[in-house]
């Protein structure tokens, strides 16, 4: 499972994940983070926020109730073996 490092704005330690899954949803990149390789954890899902000609991606968390509902649902279709349950 690839890790990646995130490293928040305004000097806060950087913060790694595993990424689960990721897709494209009209025209957007989200990604489905997890804070532990195995086992119970906590998932995000991640949109980029970054132009095309960036190099660097800026991700933020989906907070929105709809969008979060759209995404989860298409990757609960691609990943069989997980369930979501929001807290």
């Amino acid at each position: 499972m690839e890790k990646i490092c995130f490293t928040p704005e305004k000097g806060e330690q950087p913060v790694e994940f595993f990424v689960l899954e990721q897709t494209r949803i009209a025209g957007k990149s989200y990604l489905l983070v997890t804070d532990k390789e195995e086992g119970d954890a906590q998932a995000l899902i991640l949109r980029d926020m970054s132009e095309e000609e960036n190099p660097d991606s800026v991700y933020e968390i989906v907070s929105d109730d709809q969008e979060l509902e759209a995404v989860s649902g298409v990757f609960a279709d691609m990943l069989d073996d997980i369930d979501f349950v929001e807290e």
